[in-house]
C-alpha cells in the first residue's frame, strides 16, 4: 500500500471501519526502531502507516496518560469513560459487535424484547442493497447513542471539574504518539499486516452484495 497517496479522510475512515478488537502489538516490536525520515514524503507516509498498525498501542498509552491525570478525580474517570464509549460507537466494527453482544446477552432472559431490538431490513434492488447499510444498536441509530453518551459526558465533565486535567493529559499523549509514528521505522510486518487488512475488508464488501 502507497501510504502516500492516502490523504488523511481515507484514514479516518480506515480507521472508523477497521476492527479495533485486535491486541496490541508487543513493546519489544512497538519500541524496536526509531530513525529521522528523509523526506517529508517519507514522513507523511511513515506515520500514517504507524497510525494505522500501532492503533491499539496507541490507544492503550492516550488512557494510561489520561488514568494517571485522574487518579485525584474519581468522576473524572466515569466522564473519560462515558466520552471513549461515545467515540467508540462511530467505529463500524465496534458498535456491530457491542450490538450484537448485547442482544445476545438480552435474549437469554426475554427473546421477545431481543426480537424487538433487531435493526429494520435493508430494502434490495436487483440483488443489491439499495443504499449503505446504517449502523444499529439495540434496534435504534447509532447516532442516538453517541448522543446520549456524549450528552452524559459533558455533564460528567462539568461536574468534575477536570477539563483542564484531561486537556493537558490528551495533549500530552497526543504529542507522544505523534512522536513515536514520527520516529518508529514501519517494518515489513506492518505493510504485510496492511495487505492482509485490506484483502478482507474488500472480501467483507464483496460477501454483503
Amino acid at each position: 500500500m502507497d501510504w502516500s497517496n492516502v490523504t488523511a479522510e481515507d484514514l479516518v475512515e480506515a480507521l472508523r471501519e477497521v476492527d479495533w478488537s485486535s491486541p496490541p502489538r508487543p513493546l519489544s516490536e512497538f519500541f524496536s526502531r526509531f530513525t529521522l525520515p528523509r523526506s517529508y514524503a517519507k514522513w507523511n507516509s511513515r506515520l500514517k502507516c504507524n497510525l494505522y498498525y500501532y492503533r491499539t498501542n496507541y490507544f492503550i498509552m492516550i488512557v494510561l496518560i489520561l488514568g494517571m491525570g485522574f487518579l485525584r478525580r474519581p468522576l473524572a474517570i466515569v466522564a473519560a469513560l462515558t466520552t471513549a464509549l461515545s467515540i467508540a460507537f462511530l467505529n463500524d466494527s465496534f458498535a456491530g459487535t457491542f450490538n450484537e453482544k448485547v442482544t445476545r446477552t438480552v435474549r437469554q432472559f426475554s427473546p421477545h424484547l431481543a426480537a424487538k431490538m433487531r435493526p429494520p431490513l435493508t430494502p434490495v434492488i436487483r440483488g443489491r442493497p439499495s443504499s449503505k447499510r446504517a449502523i444499529y444498536i439495540c434496534g435504534r441509530p447509532r447516532w442516538v447513542f453517541v448522543l446520549i453518551f456524549s450528552t452524559l459526558s459533558f455533564f460528567l465533565w462539568f461536574a468534575s471539574c477536570g477539563i483542564l486535567v484531561v486537556l493537558w493529559a490528551l495533549a500530552v499523549g497526543l504529542l507522544a504518539t505523534l512522536i513515536h509514528a514520527s520516529f518508529r521505522t514501519p517494518n515489513l510486518k506492518a505493510r504485510l499486516n496492511t495487505f492482509r487488512e485490506e484483502f478482507r475488508a474488500v472480501w467483507r464488501n464483496y460477501s454483503e452484495l
